[in-house]
């Protein structure tokens, strides 16, 4: 693979020290103890918990392109403990205890991580600030209210989740139109290709065993006395257990086309700003930071002193398609960089130095899910609707046990064994996600013309769950 083009794929990706070159494919076939699909957060937080569990278990993780290359290499670097749907989704999957279980859980995934940061000495520029979530119109500060008011019901205190009034949300980001916000404690920092990376030389270090450019074709489960497989263009793999962690490229295997949709993000980042700007700026604990629109924003200070900022916008591909073309797109890389300025006027003058995007997996319930079937042989863990930089942590501690057989507190979490219902066959669901991300668009300018909520939301938000 041509380095230069893969550094090109991302920020960081290209800060990424030494060279990114591939390891060894596979030569044939092969048998081990757990074959891993994916060589993102998921199968390599997976591999790390099973080595860390016991160290000879034969664990080979597979990967189409090199570590990083997909979403863990190019996403917002939100290492944030929450879930699509937040607690109003947790609990609809396991009422009011396994919700707020799986709260709990996912909240502590973020100190779960800046532990192994520390202990395997990954330099991926960790800062556990939380994330300052702006409103900046009267629905968005309703919205807020309401959230803020059913996490307090639910047992979480004013140290997990709090309301800031504008002075406060305007002393973190001094972002234009506050009227208020939330302080969401659960959250830190990463620059994420440097922490992919650096998990990947864990693995490593602890005996498993990272294949690259290696495509897997097809995962076929256990049948008879045959153990299930990992089919790939350069030989098959037997294993005990087979786990698919494809997320936003599940839609490539045989059958998983309605799976998990392919949905894009898009980002751009500024060249580093001086001390005086940040001065004006704010984000002083390296929050973190996004408002609550509908068309979701994503921003964070990075370790260089950049803004890395993202959001949604980008077409969904008939037929689940994954292209270059779509991550490249001029008009929704200028609308993001529009949007930016617009919060931050602040940066009038700074230079977008950086334009990239990728995809993300989202469910059709939009409820992510982990589990392992005895039976076939096979386990997964994806769905998480770009919330995958902490919770996949929480996916791959997750698999381990349920490979191990331990009767732990996690195997007994509601996203366990959730099966989503598979998306519409085309062209319904082409038709469906890209009149979503219009009508999104449109109560967004509404809601900040007029302030109010137009019907279409309603309509919009059963569309979603």
């Amino acid at each position: 693979m041509n380095e230069t083009w893969l550094r090109s794929r991302s920020l960081w990706l290209e800060q990424l020290d030494g060279p990114l070159t591939a390891r060894p494919g596979l030569d044939g076939d092969t048998d081990v103890d757990v074959a891993i699909v994916g060589g993102g957060y998921t199968g390599l937080w997976t591999a790390y918990c099973l080595l860390r569990a016991d160290p000879t278990t034969r664990v080979r993780v597979f990967e189409r392109q090199v570590v990083g290359f997909g979403a863990s290499g190019r996403n917002g670097g939100w290492c944030v403990g929450e879930l699509a749907g937040e607690l109003a989704g947790a609990i609809e999957l396991g009422g009011r205890d396994g919700g707020v279980r799986l709260m709990r859980a996912v909240m502590d995934t973020v100190d779960e991580i800046g532990r192994v940061v520390v202990d395997e000495g990954i330099d991926c520029g960790f800062a556990r600030g939380g994330v300052v979530r702006l409103a900046r119109t009267a629905p968005q500060l309703e919205r807020q209210h309401i959230e803020v008011d059913e996490y307090h019901e639910h047992g979480f205190g004013e140290d997990d989740i709090r309301r800031l009034d504008a002075s406060e949300a305007s002393g973190r980001l001094a972002a234009t139109n506050v009227l208020g916000g939330i302080h969401y404690a659960a959250g830190a920092r990463v620059q994420p290709a440097r922490l992919v990376r650096g998990l990947a030389s864990a693995v490593e270090r602890l005996g498993g065993r990272i294949v690259e450019e290696t495509d897997v074709i097809d995962i076929v489960p256990s049948t008879g006395t045959d153990r299930p497989r990992a089919v790939t263009n350069s030989g098959t793999v037997r294993a005990d257990v087979v786990i698919r962690a494809t997320e936003g490229y599940t839609c490539g295997l045989p059958g998983e086309k309605r799976t998990l949709v392919p949905l894009y993000s898009l980002m751009v980042a500024t060249e580093p700003l001086s001390s005086d700007r940040w001065d004006e700026i704010g984000l002083r604990e390296m929050e973190t930071f996004a408002d609550d629109r509908r068309m979701v924003i994503y921003g964070q200070r990075t370790s260089d002193d950049r803004i890395a900022f993202g959001g949604r916008g980008a077409p969904y591909r008939f037929g689940s398609g994954i292209d270059a073309a779509t991550e490249a797109r001029s008009d929704v890389h200028d609308a993001i960089a529009e949007t930016l300025f617009e919060l931050i006027p602040q940066l009038d003058g700074a230079a977008i130095t950086h334009r990239w995007g990728g995809v993300l997996g989202a469910p059709r319930d939009w409820r992510p899910s982990v589990g392992l079937d005895r039976t076939t042989g096979l386990g997964w863990a994806g769905g998480y609707v770009g919330e995958g930089v902490a919770v996949s942590n929480l996916a791959g501690r997750t698999l381990a046990d349920l490979v191990g057989d331990e009767r732990s507190d996690l195997v007994s979490l509601p996203w366990v064994d959730h099966i989503s219902r598979r998306w519409e066959p085309e062209p319904l669901r082409w038709l469906g996600i890209n009149g979503g991300l219009r009508v999104a668009a449109r109560i967004d300018r509404q809601e900040q013309e007029r302030g109010t909520v137009p019907r279409l939301a309603g309509l919009l938000d059963r569309y979603v769950g």
